[in-house]
Protein backbone atom coordinates (compact mmCIF):
# COMPACT_ATOMS: atom_id res chain seq x y z
CA UNK A 1 0.00 0.00 0.00
CA UNK A 2 1.51 3.20 -1.07
CA UNK A 3 1.41 6.28 1.21
CA UNK A 4 -0.98 9.00 0.26
CA UNK A 5 0.75 12.84 1.14
CA UNK A 6 -1.90 15.46 1.58
CA UNK A 7 -1.19 19.20 2.34
CA UNK A 8 0.00 20.38 5.61
CA UNK A 9 -2.00 23.21 6.70
CA UNK A 10 -1.82 24.53 9.92
CA UNK A 11 -0.27 22.38 11.63
CA UNK A 12 -2.26 19.02 10.44
CA UNK A 13 -2.22 17.00 7.35
CA UNK A 14 -5.22 17.49 5.27
CA UNK A 15 -7.36 14.06 4.35
CA UNK A 16 -6.81 14.25 0.56
CA UNK A 17 -10.06 13.28 0.48
CA UNK A 18 -11.63 14.82 -3.41
CA UNK A 19 -8.27 15.40 -4.73
CA UNK A 20 -6.70 14.10 -8.17
CA UNK A 21 -4.06 11.72 -7.22
CA UNK A 22 -1.11 11.38 -8.71
CA UNK A 23 1.53 8.37 -8.31
CA UNK A 24 4.56 8.48 -7.60
CA UNK A 25 6.74 5.62 -9.11
CA UNK A 26 10.06 5.28 -7.62
CA UNK A 27 12.84 5.04 -10.61
CA UNK A 28 14.52 2.42 -8.75
CA UNK A 29 12.25 -0.63 -9.87
CA UNK A 30 8.86 1.17 -11.61
CA UNK A 31 6.95 0.48 -8.82
CA UNK A 32 4.50 3.09 -7.07
CA UNK A 33 5.58 4.11 -3.69
CA UNK A 34 3.24 6.93 -2.67
CA UNK A 35 0.30 8.98 -4.40
CA UNK A 36 -0.11 12.72 -4.45
CA UNK A 37 -3.58 14.36 -2.96
CA UNK A 38 -3.12 17.06 -5.63
CA UNK A 39 -4.26 20.89 -4.11
CA UNK A 40 -6.36 22.56 -6.28
CA UNK A 41 -6.36 26.58 -5.78
CA UNK A 42 -9.33 26.37 -2.74
CA UNK A 43 -6.91 24.09 -0.95
CA UNK A 44 -4.18 26.62 -1.53
CA UNK A 45 -5.81 29.85 -0.27
CA UNK A 46 -6.65 27.70 3.19
CA UNK A 47 -3.10 27.24 3.01
CA UNK A 48 -2.48 30.73 2.58
CA UNK A 49 -4.88 31.91 5.17
CA UNK A 50 -3.74 29.72 7.35
CA UNK A 51 -0.05 31.12 6.66
CA UNK A 52 -1.39 34.81 7.26
CA UNK A 53 -3.27 33.98 10.26
CA UNK A 54 -0.18 32.44 11.87
CA UNK A 55 1.60 35.24 10.76
CA UNK A 56 -0.74 37.88 11.99
CA UNK A 57 -0.94 36.38 15.90
CA UNK A 58 2.93 36.89 15.54
CA UNK A 59 3.99 34.45 18.01
CA UNK A 60 6.97 33.45 15.43
CA UNK A 61 7.61 36.68 13.87
CA UNK A 62 8.11 38.25 17.27
CA UNK A 63 9.84 35.73 18.87
CA UNK A 64 12.66 36.62 20.61
CA UNK A 65 16.25 35.34 18.12
CA UNK A 66 17.50 33.64 21.07
CA UNK A 67 14.11 31.89 20.42
CA UNK A 68 14.23 31.03 16.93
CA UNK A 69 17.91 29.97 17.08
CA UNK A 70 16.85 27.29 19.32
CA UNK A 71 14.23 25.96 17.35
CA UNK A 72 16.31 26.42 14.28
CA UNK A 73 19.39 24.12 16.23
CA UNK A 74 16.70 22.03 17.34
CA UNK A 75 15.16 21.16 13.88
CA UNK A 76 18.88 20.32 12.73
CA UNK A 77 19.27 18.29 15.65
CA UNK A 78 15.99 16.34 14.60
CA UNK A 79 17.02 15.58 11.40
CA UNK A 80 20.24 14.06 11.91
CA UNK A 81 18.41 11.89 14.43
CA UNK A 82 16.13 10.76 11.77
CA UNK A 83 18.82 10.67 9.17
CA UNK A 84 17.96 7.14 8.37
CA UNK A 85 14.31 7.59 7.55
CA UNK A 86 15.16 11.12 5.72
CA UNK A 87 17.44 9.45 3.80
CA UNK A 88 14.89 6.02 2.75
CA UNK A 89 12.36 8.33 1.77
CA UNK A 90 14.44 10.10 -0.44
CA UNK A 91 16.19 7.50 -2.33
CA UNK A 92 12.84 5.53 -2.79
CA UNK A 93 11.01 8.47 -4.77
CA UNK A 94 14.39 10.43 -6.04
CA UNK A 95 16.52 7.32 -7.12
CA UNK A 96 19.79 9.27 -5.18
CA UNK A 97 22.61 7.55 -4.26
CA UNK A 98 21.90 6.59 -0.38
CA UNK A 99 25.37 7.14 0.36
CA UNK A 100 25.31 10.48 -1.37
CA UNK A 101 21.82 11.48 0.56
CA UNK A 102 23.63 10.15 4.01
CA UNK A 103 26.82 12.24 3.74
CA UNK A 104 25.63 15.25 1.94
CA UNK A 105 22.16 15.82 1.30
CA UNK A 106 20.92 15.18 4.77
CA UNK A 107 23.64 16.80 6.43
CA UNK A 108 23.28 19.83 4.12
CA UNK A 109 19.75 20.37 5.04
CA UNK A 110 20.87 19.91 8.75
CA UNK A 111 23.72 22.75 8.48
CA UNK A 112 21.15 24.65 6.32
CA UNK A 113 19.46 24.97 10.15
CA UNK A 114 22.51 25.88 11.86
CA UNK A 115 23.55 28.72 9.80
CA UNK A 116 20.95 30.38 9.68
CA UNK A 117 20.75 30.43 13.43
CA UNK A 118 24.05 31.77 13.77
CA UNK A 119 23.14 33.85 11.38
CA UNK A 120 20.47 36.11 13.13
CA UNK A 121 22.49 36.00 15.93
CA UNK A 122 25.72 38.11 14.31
CA UNK A 123 24.07 40.17 11.64
CA UNK A 124 23.92 44.20 12.73
CA UNK A 125 21.21 46.83 11.75
CA UNK A 126 23.11 50.21 9.93
CA UNK A 127 22.51 53.50 12.05
CA UNK A 128 23.53 56.90 10.25
CA UNK A 129 24.50 59.68 11.93
CA UNK A 130 26.11 61.76 9.09
CA UNK A 131 23.40 63.96 8.48
CA UNK A 132 22.90 66.33 12.04
CA UNK A 133 21.25 66.48 14.25
CA UNK A 134 19.31 62.95 13.22
CA UNK A 135 19.90 59.52 13.92
CA UNK A 136 18.98 57.43 10.96
CA UNK A 137 18.57 53.75 11.85
CA UNK A 138 17.24 50.86 9.40
CA UNK A 139 15.56 48.49 11.04
CA UNK A 140 14.48 44.83 9.17
CA UNK A 141 11.23 42.98 9.61
CA UNK A 142 9.87 40.09 7.98
CA UNK A 143 8.08 39.97 4.48
CA UNK A 144 5.33 37.88 5.42
CA UNK A 145 4.65 34.71 3.47
CA UNK A 146 6.99 32.85 1.35
CA UNK A 147 6.11 30.75 -1.22
CA UNK A 148 9.06 28.15 -1.37
CA UNK A 149 8.64 25.82 -4.94
CA UNK A 150 11.21 22.77 -4.58
CA UNK A 151 13.03 20.69 -7.55
CA UNK A 152 13.24 16.95 -7.60
CA UNK A 153 16.77 16.48 -7.65
CA UNK A 154 18.00 17.07 -4.25
CA UNK A 155 14.88 18.11 -2.54
CA UNK A 156 15.92 17.76 1.34
CA UNK A 157 19.12 19.95 0.52
CA UNK A 158 17.97 22.70 -1.76
CA UNK A 159 14.49 23.12 -0.36
CA UNK A 160 15.44 23.89 3.02
CA UNK A 161 17.84 26.52 2.29
CA UNK A 162 14.92 28.29 1.75
CA UNK A 163 12.87 26.71 4.25
CA UNK A 164 15.70 28.05 6.59
CA UNK A 165 16.32 31.83 5.29
CA UNK A 166 12.47 32.22 5.25
CA UNK A 167 11.82 31.31 9.36
CA UNK A 168 14.97 32.56 10.72
CA UNK A 169 13.55 35.74 9.92
CA UNK A 170 10.26 35.63 11.03
CA UNK A 171 8.93 34.40 8.42
CA UNK A 172 5.53 31.86 7.78
CA UNK A 173 6.47 29.70 4.42
CA UNK A 174 3.99 27.13 1.99
CA UNK A 175 6.21 25.02 0.10
CA UNK A 176 5.42 22.87 -3.03
CA UNK A 177 7.65 19.96 -3.52
CA UNK A 178 8.02 18.52 -6.65
CA UNK A 179 4.99 15.78 -7.81
CA UNK A 180 7.59 13.51 -8.09
CA UNK A 181 9.26 13.50 -4.45
CA UNK A 182 6.98 14.11 -1.89
CA UNK A 183 8.04 11.89 0.73
CA UNK A 184 10.48 13.33 2.48
CA UNK A 185 9.02 16.19 3.26
CA UNK A 186 6.18 14.27 5.60
CA UNK A 187 8.28 13.60 8.59
CA UNK A 188 10.46 17.28 7.98
CA UNK A 189 7.09 19.44 8.43
CA UNK A 190 6.41 16.97 11.61
CA UNK A 191 10.46 17.35 12.99
CA UNK A 192 9.92 21.04 12.52
CA UNK A 193 6.66 21.11 14.70
CA UNK A 194 8.11 18.65 17.79
CA UNK A 195 11.26 21.23 17.51
CA UNK A 196 8.47 23.94 18.23
CA UNK A 197 7.52 25.65 15.33
CA UNK A 198 4.11 27.07 16.11
CA UNK A 199 1.03 25.84 13.67
CA UNK A 200 0.48 27.70 10.74
CA UNK A 201 4.42 28.70 10.45
CA UNK A 202 5.15 25.83 8.15
CA UNK A 203 2.90 24.95 5.47
CA UNK A 204 3.34 22.49 2.64
CA UNK A 205 0.94 22.14 -0.50
CA UNK A 206 1.92 18.92 -2.93
CA UNK A 207 0.63 19.16 -6.68
CA UNK A 208 1.82 19.80 -10.05
CA UNK A 209 3.25 23.07 -11.18
CA UNK A 210 0.55 24.28 -13.51
CA UNK A 211 -2.53 23.50 -10.71
CA UNK A 212 -1.14 23.59 -7.49
CA UNK A 213 1.87 25.60 -8.22
CA UNK A 214 0.52 28.14 -10.32
CA UNK A 215 -2.28 28.86 -7.70
CA UNK A 216 0.36 29.23 -4.98
CA UNK A 217 2.97 32.04 -6.80
CA UNK A 218 -0.13 33.62 -7.96
CA UNK A 219 -2.21 34.28 -5.05
CA UNK A 220 -2.54 37.94 -3.72
CA UNK A 221 -1.92 36.91 -0.06
CA UNK A 222 1.86 35.51 -0.95
CA UNK A 223 4.72 38.19 -0.44
CA UNK A 224 7.77 36.62 -1.85
CA UNK A 225 8.61 33.59 -3.88
CA UNK A 226 11.68 31.43 -4.00
CA UNK A 227 11.69 28.88 -6.69
CA UNK A 228 14.44 26.55 -7.88
CA UNK A 229 14.17 24.96 -11.08
CA UNK A 230 13.62 24.74 -14.72
CA UNK A 231 14.94 27.90 -16.59
CA UNK A 232 11.58 27.84 -18.42
CA UNK A 233 9.02 27.65 -15.35
CA UNK A 234 10.96 30.18 -14.11
CA UNK A 235 10.13 32.17 -16.48
CA UNK A 236 6.11 31.45 -15.80
CA UNK A 237 7.14 32.33 -12.14
CA UNK A 238 8.87 35.88 -12.69
CA UNK A 239 5.93 36.61 -15.07
CA UNK A 240 3.40 35.81 -11.86
CA UNK A 241 5.81 37.20 -9.23
CA UNK A 242 6.36 40.46 -11.30
CA UNK A 243 2.46 41.22 -12.15
CA UNK A 244 2.09 40.81 -8.46
CA UNK A 245 4.77 43.26 -7.26
CA UNK A 246 6.07 39.98 -5.38
CA UNK A 247 9.56 39.79 -4.68
CA UNK A 248 11.20 36.75 -6.39
CA UNK A 249 14.31 35.01 -6.24
CA UNK A 250 15.13 31.60 -8.70
CA UNK A 251 17.82 29.50 -9.40
CA UNK A 252 17.70 27.84 -12.33
CA UNK A 253 19.17 26.03 -15.08
CA UNK A 254 23.13 25.90 -16.25
CA UNK A 255 25.49 23.89 -18.74
CA UNK A 256 28.90 24.71 -16.72
CA UNK A 257 31.96 24.38 -18.05
CA UNK A 258 34.88 22.93 -16.71
CA UNK A 259 37.93 24.47 -17.98
CA UNK A 260 40.93 21.86 -17.41
CA UNK A 261 44.59 23.97 -18.39
CA UNK A 262 47.73 22.19 -18.56
CA UNK A 263 48.95 23.87 -15.71
CA UNK A 264 47.37 22.24 -12.89
CA UNK A 265 47.53 18.61 -10.89
CA UNK A 266 45.98 16.85 -13.38
CA UNK A 267 45.28 13.77 -11.40
CA UNK A 268 42.81 16.09 -8.88
CA UNK A 269 41.03 17.60 -11.68
CA UNK A 270 40.39 14.12 -12.93
CA UNK A 271 38.83 13.05 -9.84
CA UNK A 272 36.93 16.16 -9.71
CA UNK A 273 35.60 16.26 -13.08
CA UNK A 274 33.86 12.55 -11.72
CA UNK A 275 32.64 14.44 -9.50
CA UNK A 276 31.26 17.31 -11.05
CA UNK A 277 29.19 15.74 -13.51
CA UNK A 278 28.47 12.07 -12.17
CA UNK A 279 27.70 12.82 -8.58
CA UNK A 280 23.56 13.44 -7.67
CA UNK A 281 23.27 10.74 -11.00
CA UNK A 282 24.41 14.29 -12.91
CA UNK A 283 21.13 15.56 -11.92
CA UNK A 284 22.18 18.81 -11.07
CA UNK A 285 22.40 22.25 -12.23
CA UNK A 286 25.55 23.25 -11.40
CA UNK A 287 27.44 19.79 -13.16
CA UNK A 288 30.20 20.37 -15.04
CA UNK A 289 29.06 19.34 -17.96
CA UNK A 290 30.55 21.09 -20.56
CA UNK A 291 34.44 19.68 -19.91
CA UNK A 292 36.69 21.90 -21.75
CA UNK A 293 40.67 20.28 -21.97
CA UNK A 294 44.18 21.96 -23.33
CA UNK A 295 44.34 20.06 -26.58
CA UNK A 296 48.02 19.73 -25.76
CA UNK A 297 46.26 17.23 -22.72
CA UNK A 298 43.43 16.14 -24.44
CA UNK A 299 43.70 12.50 -25.64
CA UNK A 300 45.16 11.33 -22.15
CA UNK A 301 42.92 13.03 -20.28
CA UNK A 302 39.77 12.33 -21.82
CA UNK A 303 41.08 8.47 -22.44
CA UNK A 304 41.48 8.46 -18.14
CA UNK A 305 38.18 9.55 -17.63
CA UNK A 306 36.39 7.56 -19.97
CA UNK A 307 38.40 4.68 -18.39
CA UNK A 308 37.05 5.89 -14.84
CA UNK A 309 33.54 6.27 -16.24
CA UNK A 310 33.37 2.79 -17.79
CA UNK A 311 33.99 1.48 -14.10
CA UNK A 312 31.30 3.41 -12.13
CA UNK A 313 29.23 1.54 -10.38
CA UNK A 314 25.76 1.61 -11.38
CA UNK A 315 23.31 -0.09 -9.17
CA UNK A 316 20.34 0.00 -6.97
CA UNK A 317 20.98 3.40 -4.74
CA UNK A 318 20.02 1.90 -1.79
CA UNK A 319 23.02 -0.33 -1.78
CA UNK A 320 25.83 1.84 -0.53
CA UNK A 321 28.30 1.17 -2.48
CA UNK A 322 26.37 2.26 -5.57
CA UNK A 323 27.80 5.64 -7.20
CA UNK A 324 25.37 6.09 -9.55
CA UNK A 325 21.31 5.48 -9.47
CA UNK A 326 18.65 5.63 -11.93
CA UNK A 327 17.12 9.50 -13.58
CA UNK A 328 14.09 10.35 -11.74
CA UNK A 329 11.84 9.42 -14.67
CA UNK A 330 11.10 7.84 -18.11
CA UNK A 331 10.83 11.29 -19.54
CA UNK A 332 13.83 12.32 -18.50
CA UNK A 333 15.72 8.68 -19.10
CA UNK A 334 14.39 9.29 -22.65
CA UNK A 335 15.52 12.94 -22.66
CA UNK A 336 19.02 11.97 -21.84
CA UNK A 337 19.63 9.00 -24.16
CA UNK A 338 17.88 11.06 -27.11
CA UNK A 339 21.28 13.77 -26.52
CA UNK A 340 23.47 10.41 -27.51
CA UNK A 341 21.65 9.57 -30.53
CA UNK A 342 23.50 11.75 -32.84
CA UNK A 343 26.77 12.08 -30.56
CA UNK A 344 30.16 10.94 -31.32
CA UNK A 345 29.89 8.77 -27.91
CA UNK A 346 32.92 7.48 -26.46
CA UNK A 347 31.26 5.21 -24.12
CA UNK A 348 27.38 4.72 -22.49
CA UNK A 349 24.74 6.42 -24.46
CA UNK A 350 21.93 3.82 -23.56
CA UNK A 351 20.65 1.54 -20.55
CA UNK A 352 22.44 0.58 -18.18
CA UNK A 353 23.45 -3.53 -18.54
CA UNK A 354 21.90 -5.72 -16.03
CA UNK A 355 18.61 -3.89 -15.34
CA UNK A 356 15.36 -4.77 -16.71
CA UNK A 357 13.58 -2.30 -14.64
CA UNK A 358 14.05 1.27 -13.46
CA UNK A 359 15.50 4.25 -15.70
CA UNK A 360 19.38 3.79 -15.09
CA UNK A 361 21.55 5.44 -18.19
CA UNK A 362 24.98 3.93 -18.49
CA UNK A 363 27.25 6.94 -17.48
CA UNK A 364 27.42 8.56 -21.08
CA UNK A 365 30.98 10.45 -22.33
CA UNK A 366 31.03 12.21 -26.02
CA UNK A 367 33.21 14.19 -27.51
CA UNK A 368 32.01 17.40 -29.30
CA UNK A 369 33.33 19.38 -32.45
CA UNK A 370 31.35 22.24 -31.82
CA UNK A 371 30.39 24.11 -28.90
CA UNK A 372 27.09 24.70 -30.98
CA UNK A 373 25.73 21.26 -30.85
CA UNK A 374 22.54 20.97 -28.92
CA UNK A 375 24.46 18.49 -26.73
CA UNK A 376 27.05 21.48 -25.62
CA UNK A 377 23.63 24.33 -25.21
CA UNK A 378 21.31 22.40 -23.65
CA UNK A 379 21.04 21.51 -20.38
CA UNK A 380 20.85 17.49 -20.24
CA UNK A 381 20.64 16.72 -16.92
CA UNK A 382 22.05 13.06 -16.19
CA UNK A 383 25.01 11.10 -15.95
CA UNK A 384 25.93 12.53 -19.43
CA UNK A 385 29.56 14.36 -19.74
CA UNK A 386 30.74 16.05 -22.78
CA UNK A 387 33.87 17.17 -24.18
CA UNK A 388 35.62 20.06 -26.10
CA UNK A 389 38.75 20.70 -26.75
CA UNK A 390 40.48 24.21 -26.79
CA UNK A 391 44.23 26.37 -27.70
CA UNK A 392 44.72 28.84 -25.21
CA UNK A 393 43.17 30.10 -22.24
CA UNK A 394 41.20 32.66 -23.85
CA UNK A 395 39.74 30.61 -26.86
CA UNK A 396 38.29 28.26 -23.35
CA UNK A 397 36.74 31.37 -21.62
CA UNK A 398 35.25 32.47 -25.57
CA UNK A 399 33.69 28.81 -25.60
CA UNK A 400 32.29 28.30 -21.66
CA UNK A 401 30.93 32.11 -22.17
CA UNK A 402 29.20 30.55 -25.10
CA UNK A 403 26.19 29.46 -23.31
CA UNK A 404 22.54 30.98 -22.20
CA UNK A 405 23.22 29.69 -19.06
CA UNK A 406 25.86 31.15 -16.36
CA UNK A 407 25.54 29.45 -12.53
CA UNK A 408 28.89 28.28 -12.51
CA UNK A 409 32.04 27.56 -14.19
CA UNK A 410 35.03 25.24 -12.64
CA UNK A 411 38.87 26.07 -13.68
CA UNK A 412 42.18 23.86 -12.82
CA UNK A 413 44.82 26.00 -12.90
CA UNK A 414 48.23 26.40 -10.89
CA UNK A 415 48.98 29.26 -12.80
CA UNK A 416 48.05 32.54 -11.03
CA UNK A 417 47.56 35.11 -14.07
CA UNK A 418 45.72 32.48 -16.40
CA UNK A 419 43.14 32.36 -12.74
CA UNK A 420 43.13 36.13 -12.21
CA UNK A 421 41.83 36.45 -15.93
CA UNK A 422 39.92 33.54 -16.46
CA UNK A 423 37.79 34.14 -13.00
CA UNK A 424 37.22 38.07 -14.41
CA UNK A 425 36.12 36.74 -17.45
CA UNK A 426 34.34 34.09 -17.37
CA UNK A 427 30.32 34.48 -16.80
CA UNK A 428 29.12 32.84 -14.05
CA UNK A 429 27.72 33.38 -10.63
CA UNK A 430 29.94 31.64 -9.05
CA UNK A 431 33.58 30.41 -10.39
CA UNK A 432 34.94 27.07 -8.40
CA UNK A 433 39.11 27.14 -8.54
CA UNK A 434 40.78 24.01 -8.13
CA UNK A 435 38.03 22.14 -6.37
CA UNK A 436 34.51 20.92 -7.13
CA UNK A 437 31.55 22.34 -5.77
CA UNK A 438 32.17 23.96 -2.45
CA UNK A 439 29.62 25.99 -1.47
CA UNK A 440 30.22 28.90 1.29
CA UNK A 441 26.43 29.69 2.80
CA UNK A 442 28.08 33.26 3.84
CA UNK A 443 28.04 33.84 0.03
CA UNK A 444 25.78 35.08 -2.35
CA UNK A 445 24.46 32.23 -4.72
CA UNK A 446 22.85 32.43 -8.15
CA UNK A 447 23.35 33.02 -11.88
CA UNK A 448 24.31 34.95 -14.38
CA UNK A 449 22.04 34.97 -17.93
CA UNK A 450 19.04 32.62 -17.63
CA UNK A 451 20.69 30.68 -14.67
CA UNK A 452 18.64 32.77 -12.44
CA UNK A 453 17.74 35.77 -10.65
CA UNK A 454 18.93 37.40 -7.87
CA UNK A 455 20.86 35.62 -4.83
CA UNK A 456 20.89 33.17 -1.82
CA UNK A 457 22.81 32.86 1.14
CA UNK A 458 23.48 34.88 4.04
CA UNK A 459 23.06 38.49 3.13
CA UNK A 460 21.22 37.93 0.18
CA UNK A 461 18.86 35.45 1.55
CA UNK A 462 18.37 38.28 5.02
CA UNK A 463 17.59 40.84 1.64
CA UNK A 464 15.13 38.43 0.00
CA UNK A 465 13.10 37.36 3.29
CA UNK A 466 12.62 41.20 5.11
CA UNK A 467 11.72 44.53 4.24
CA UNK A 468 13.74 47.53 5.43
CA UNK A 469 12.46 50.27 7.67
CA UNK A 470 14.02 53.16 7.99
CA UNK A 471 13.55 55.38 10.93
CA UNK A 472 14.88 58.86 11.52
CA UNK A 473 14.64 60.86 14.54
CA UNK A 474 16.59 64.14 16.45
CA UNK A 475 19.20 63.72 18.68
CA UNK A 476 18.77 67.26 20.30
CA UNK A 477 16.12 69.38 19.47
CA UNK A 478 16.15 71.85 16.17
CA UNK A 479 14.27 74.95 15.30
CA UNK A 480 11.61 73.91 12.73
CA UNK A 481 9.76 77.03 10.39
CA UNK A 482 6.77 78.43 11.42
CA UNK A 483 4.57 78.94 8.77
CA UNK A 484 1.06 80.65 8.52
CA UNK A 485 1.79 82.98 10.84
CA UNK A 486 2.10 85.90 8.78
Amino acid sequence: MSELCTSYIDGKWTSGEGAERIPVISPIDETQVAEVAEADANEVDRAVRAARAAFERGAWRHAPVAERQRVLRRIAALIRENADELAQRECANAGLPMRQIRERHVQRAAANFEFFADFIGQTANESYEQEPPFLTIVRREPVGIAALVAPWNAPLALATMEMAGAIAFGNCFILKPSELTPLEFVPLLELMKEAGMPDGVAGLVNGRGPVTGAALVGHPDIDVVAFIGGTETGRHIARSAGGNLKKYVAELGGKSANIITPQCDLERALDAALVGIFSNNGQQCLAGSRILVDRTIAKEFIANFVARAEKLKVGDPRMMETEIGPVISKAQYDRVLSFAADANVLTGGKRAEGFDKGFYVAPTVALAEDNSLPLCQEEIFGPFATFLTYDGIDQAIEIANQSEFGLVAYLWCDHMPTVMRAQDALQAGTIWVNTPLARDLRAPFGGYKNSGVGRTGGLSSRNLFTEEKVVTMPMREFPIAKLGQG
